[in-house]
């Protein structure tokens, strides 16, 4: 067996928030063949096996009686160029932010609204991740996972992985897929998405008229950096809360109490609220409890000062929920992964 295991390991330095637990067995895939004997190896320790990447969308609440896999393997492939468009497959371990640099200083454009989003390529389609305007189904061109159940391999196209706002058909059939790698539709002609306000604000700011692909990819870096704490400095998974969507007559009733309420219209009758409004409007923003706090710039990201258990910031988190719905009627759900 390649695989190389590792008893009660510290998982602190493989989860953004910085939660220190242990896991029961720890190893890294560096390949299918070391994927494979994961789940052999589990099975055979009857013990769960759980698959993680850059741990940057994780909660652990306790010591995990599991094989904790992580997915480690590189390689960056171009599959299809005709000279204006590409296809590139990027391997599950692959970290999400170097392989949009990378993709930029290829000349391929698509990529640049998701810059600096933590993580690795196998978790993105995960969450469907997405920013500024830009969701990764917008770039989305196929991938190769791995069913647990049966052992076999299998393609998904767009429509097999029933993407939706922070979600999909493997968030919802969590612990059978095993993403391997994920393929992107990309162009060497700029097709720029600039209609997040404070995108094209940082480039006329910078007195950049006509953007390229490279200089969107800088602004959305200097205005996450701004906004979001750097999880080597201080532990967070990002945002915490996704956004909620409600009815539009909620909304109209939530607007008339609260005339600067941040919403956005989704069609279909739903509106889209900024759940980071909500929190502070609450008052909840730049709140500590011990190491476990909100951030004091961005009311949706939660944060370990430090030596927090998941424990203490998932009471945390709930008691911002209860008061959310408390005070608009509102429910919030979390974005990270709750072990």
């Amino acid at each position: 067996m390649s695989l190389v295991l590792q008893e009660n390991l510290s998982l602190k330095p493989y989860n953004t928030f910085g939660v220190d637990v242990k896991a029961r067995l720890f190893a890294e895939a560096h390949d299918d063949v070391q994927v494979r004997e994961a789940l052999a190896l589990a099975a055979d320790r009857s013990l769960p096996l759980l698959v993680i990447g850059g741990g940057s969308n994780l909660l652990l609440t306790r010591d995990v009686e599991a094989l904790v896999l992580r997915m480690a393997s590189r390689g960056i492939r171009l599959l299809a160029d005709d000279g204006e468009k590409v296809v590139l497959e990027a391997e599950a371990g692959e970290p999400w932010h170097p392989l949009v640099l990378w993709t930029l200083e290829q000349g391929l454009g698509g990529l640049e609204n998701l810059s600096l989003i933590p993580g690795t390529v196998g978790a993105a389609p995960m969450q469907n991740i997405g920013a500024y305007g830009v969701e990764l189904k917008d770039v989305f061109a196929g991938l190769t996972a791995l069913d647990r159940q049966t052992g076999e391999l299998r393609e998904f196209g767009l429509e097999d992985c029933q993407f939706a706002y922070r979600d999909s058909l493997f968030k919802r059939e969590a612990g059978r897929w095993l993403i391997l790698r994920v393929r992107f539709n990309l162009s060497r002609a700029a097709q720029l998405h600039l209609d997040y306000g404070p995108v094209r604000q940082r480039l006329r700011d910078e007195g950049i008229e006509t953007p390229t692909p490279k200089d969107v990819s800088r602004a959305v870096c200097a205005i996450r950096s701004e906004k979001l704490p750097d999880p080597m400095e201080l532990g967070n998974a990002g945002s915490f809360f996704k956004n909620p969507l409600v009815s539009g007559e909620q909304a109209e009733r939530l607007k008339a109490a609260h005339p600067d309420l941040v919403a956005y219209p989704q069609g279909d009758g739903l509106v889209k609220l900024a759940a980071g409004w909500l929190i502070e409007r609450a008052g909840w923003k730049g709140f500590r409890d011990g190491d476990a706090g909100v951030h004091r710039l961005q009311a949706l990201v939660l944060v370990n000062y430090g030596a927090a258990t998941g424990s203490q910031l998932h009471a945390l988190a709930q008691r911002i929920r209860a008061d959310i719905v408390a005070k608009f009627g509102v429910e919030l759900e979390m974005e990270p992964n709750l072990i």
